[in-house]
């Protein structure tokens, strides 16, 4: 990559973008101190997040099995049923 091209997806010279970034990462911190949040807060914020996003998935797997058990106690007990009163009317007397 040209230095021109890395100029122009920065859009300004890179001295003067990462001088950019370090005053509004230092503004934003103290702004941030100042609400008493901290970054390791932040991470665990979206660890915790991502665990409880996994954990409803398998919640929903859970109920949907729940549901589908529920169901198959008296549906296959009477599909079982049907069959058997079937297979003996269709031998007949």
């Amino acid at each position: 990559m040209s230095s021109n091209a890395v100029t122009r997806f920065l859009g300004d010279s890179p001295l003067r973008v990462l001088v950019r970034l370090v005053f509004l990462s230092f503004i934003v911190g103290v702004v941030m101190a100042a609400l008493g949040l901290e970054p390791y807060d932040i991470i665990d914020s979206i660890f915790d997040m991502v665990r409880r996003i996994y954990s409803m998935g398998f919640e929903a797997i859970d109920k949907v099995l729940r549901y589908f058990l529920l169901g198959a106690v008296i549906v296959v007990p009477l599909w079982l049923l049907s069959r058997l009163f079937k297979a003996g009317s269709a031998r007949g007397p």
